[in-house]
């Protein structure tokens, strides 16, 4: 079976053998006293999606589109209906460029907003090399906006950024700092009540602050589980050395960025904090057995799901245990993980396409990555070559027009939800002195110990 061969009709119940039964159930306990039940059902299944022999209602015999039953990833049935009847009329380069998240260089909006009307991409990553100051990033998100909405795209852009509080915060000076992801695993095992409900408003603030400034994507939160002094590349970005603690820091903060209205993106599937080396260097291994990777590694990202996870990032590790001598991202074993273990149908992300591991390791990797299972590609070495590679791969019939209008039909679906929970959220005009609050209490909660 290949990575690529799952529709959304398949978003089912979860998994029919919970291999992570035993240990997600202390996850979810700890969520639940510490929370309340609204913080492990965000997202969630509805009855309907649990029984899918159930007769549909009568709106979805008539018109798909109408049907309002929510994925377990955000969007309803009916966005995801309009979506894909919406790709199905596009060409090859308007396909091509929804599937793509560009990398720019320089600060000025004009350039960024160029590219991604010419090449139809989804949208873009903005990074600190792209920042200026507050100004400047408002300019650079709206022009973006209006180069989608002149492509006669009437849905967001996808604007993304690296915010995860810490050492990774690409808006530093723009938007308010918040403490590394670490303090978050460190308030739950201090204070779990409070911990969690610190982690939620910490990620709804940073999304109502990002929605502020024009953004409807973070890449964030990291569910990676460190091992510590080893770990050069993660560290103090992973909330915790303990699965089960990482588990419930992820779940709270996928919590908080659904209420506001802001797709997140958790990563680095199928965990990046056990690996010794960078990938932004070189292809690296993860020389675990399935045994341990599922014990350890992939108990954050399992509780994800379970909280409505949108988006799901997909590593660049050569993950020994499950598709070796590839990075991850590359590999349809790896997708099929996600898929099919963790039962997750919400969009598979692809790290940066421009680091090592990838530009050192795969011809064409944007056509690879496609082919192997991924929706989204991000950040591509060079977004045009990127863009001709996976035009020409579907002219050719190297790569199925099918497999393509998938993916950007579940990128359409997401950026649908994203506007309409948007929409039903305003962000608030005191939203920065509640996110500088929320980064203050998480603070404190983390040093009551």
């Amino acid at each position: 079976m290949t990575g690529g061969k799952h529709t959304e009709s398949e978003d089912r119940p979860r998994r029919s053998s919970r291999w992570m039964r035993p240990v997600i159930a202390g996850v979810v306990l700890t969520l639940a006293v510490g929370a309340g039940a609204a913080a492990v059902t965000v997202g969630m299944p509805t009855r309907a999606e649990e029984e899918p022999n159930r007769p549909a209602a009568a709106t979805t015999k008539t018109d798909p589109k109408k049907d309002t039953t929510p994925l377990g990833w955000g969007p309803t049935s009916g966005e995801l209906a309009t979506a894909r009847e919406l790709v199905a009329g596009w060409d090859e380069k308007q396909l091509a460029g929804q599937v793509i998240v560009g990398r720019y260089h320089g600060t000025d909006p004009a350039k960024a907003a160029k590219m991604v009307r010419k090449l139809h991409l989804a949208g873009v990553s903005v990074t600190g090399e792209n920042v200026v100051d507050e100004a400047q990033v408002r300019e650079t998100t709206a022009a973006v906006s209006r180069a989608v909405a002149a492509d006669g795209r009437s849905f967001p852009a996808v604007i993304g950024v690296d915010q995860e509080g810490g050492v990774v915060s690409h808006l530093r000076g723009v938007a308010t700092e918040f403490p590394e992801f670490a303090r978050t695993g460190d308030a739950i095992e201090t204070k779990p009540r409070k911990g969690i409900a610190a982690t939620t408003e910490a990620a709804r603030t940073t999304a109502l602050e990002l929605r502020d400034l024009g953004f409807t994507w973070v890449f964030a939160p990291v569910a990676d589980v460190t091992v510590g002094a080893a770990d050069p590349t993660i560290g103090s970005r992973s909330p915790s050395e303990k699965p089960r603690v990482a588990a419930t820091a992820v779940s709270a903060a996928v919590q908080g960025y659904n209420e506001a209205g802001l797709v997140s993106t958790t990563k680095h599937f199928p965990g990046h904090g056990a690996v010794t080396g960078d990938t932004h260097l070189g292809l690296q291994e993860l020389d675990f057995g399935m045994k341990k990777l599922k014990r350890r590694d992939l108990v954050p990202f399992d509780a994800a799901v379970d909280a409505g996870a949108p988006a799901v990032m997909i590593s660049h590790v050569d993950v020994k245990a499950v598709a070796p001598g590839k990075p991850a991202s590359m590999a349809a074993p790896i997708y099929d993980l996600l898929r099919d273990d963790l039962g997750f149908t919400g969009i598979a992300v692809t790290d940066s396409l421009g680091m090592g591991a990838v530009t050192t390791t795969t011809k064409k990797p944007s056509v690879a990555a496609l082919k192997a299972g991924a929706d989204l590609l991000l950040m591509p070495a060079d977004s045009k070559a990127a863009h001709r590679s996976v035009v020409k791969a579907m002219r050719s019939g190297r790569l199925d027009r099918a497999r393509v209008e998938e993916a950007a039909a579940k990128v359409v679906a997401m950026q649908l939800w994203q506007q309409r929970t948007a929409a039903a959220v305003p962000v608030p005009g005191d939203v920065r002195e509640q996110a500088e609050k929320a980064s203050a209490a998480l603070s404190e909660v983390a040093s009551e110990g």
